[in-house]
């Protein structure tokens, strides 16, 4: 394997895969090159990634999406069609970002029924650690994925301190949409300003502290059976906005969609309170080889610990 490839395990046909990656010659370009290190930071602001993220609803956009479905090989079979009326699905979409942010057909997807575990809240390639502390390497070093600076010093923080964490990366080829992994209630909701790097492991390796230098938009859940969770959005290089979809004033439901990404892959992170959960014996066990876990959206992510 090439350290500029991207490995991950496939749960679903229990096989490691090398993703194809959109817009690789551009990554290594900024975070490789001494030229892309330098306008780095024109790059990753918040008007460039806004200004590109808004083209992709411009109807011109709309070419672009059956030579993306082709190259990236995806199954238009299990989404929903476009607002366009057209015999292939592929042309159904008025704009990229329609396509971008399409929707499961009903019945694709199914959220684990178990109250010991806690369903994936994003179709994604997850990281996973027991406990987030100094000792943690990997993805990045445990001192940056600690809970104060993820939630930007909030008064939340102390809440999640040596608590679980998983690290749910959605690629551009992914579905966009983020859900709820259980029912419950929202005590707190901000954002943390920041700017908008790739969250690509190639970025990653150049500029480890992207988790915690990129904007983020938190809410602090409480569960019933899981407890209290911290559910952090970051934005990206190119993503135009994170939408939210529920209003956060009223109750949710398990598997409730969230909201959603605009144009450009993201991240979302989960943390927990310490002693309360942990992340899936697969998802652990990869993550100490450096390698994610792919799950589709609602796949069993973590379990309740042992009393």
């Amino acid at each position: 394997m090439s350290d500029n490839e991207i490995v991950y395990f496939n749960r679903s046909t229990q096989k490691k895969e090398t993703e194809l990656v959109y817009g690789d010659s551009a990554i290594k370009f900024i975070y490789d090159n001494w030229l892309g290190q330098i306008l780095a930071p024109i790059i990753a602001s918040k008007p460039i990634s806004q200004l590109y993220g808004g083209y992709q609803d411009l109807a011109v956009s709309k070419s672009k999406v059956p030579p993306f479905v082709e190259k990236f090989n995806i199954d238009l079979s299990i989404y929903k069609a476009g607002s366009v009326s057209s015999e292939q699905k592929e042309n159904s979409y008025k704009t990229f970002n329609e396509f971008f942010i399409r929707e499961f057909e009903a019945d694709q997807r199914t959220f684990v029924d178990d109250e010991n575990k806690m369903p994936a809240f994003c179709e994604a390639r997850y990281f996973g650690h027991e406990a987030i502390n100094d000792d943690v390497s990997i993805p990045v070093k445990g001192k940056l994925l600690n809970s104060r600076d993820l939630l930007g010093g909030s008064e939340w923080s102390s809440t999640f301190e040596g608590g679980p964490l998983l690290v749910a990366r959605l690629c551009p080829v992914d579905y966009h949409r983020y859900h709820y992994p259980l029912s419950g209630t929202t005590l707190d909701s901000f954002d943390i300003k920041g700017q908008y790097h790739s969250v690509n492991p190639l970025a990653l390796k150049s500029k480890p502290e992207i988790f915690i230098i990129n904007e983020r938009r938190a809410s602090i859940l409480e569960t019933e059976n899981f407890g209290k969770l911290a559910y952090i959005e970051v934005g990206a290089a190119m993503v135009g906005k994170i939408i939210q979809h529920h209003d956060e004033t009223t109750p949710h439901e398990q598997g409730d969609e969230k909201g959603h990404f605009l144009f450009g892959g993201s991240t979302v992170i989960l943390l927990g309170e310490k002693g309360r959960w942990s992340p899936s014996e697969d998802i652990l066990s990869n993550t100490q080889d450096g390698i994610e876990t792919y799950l589709h959206l609602g796949e069993e992510v973590a379990l309740l610990d042992d009393k």
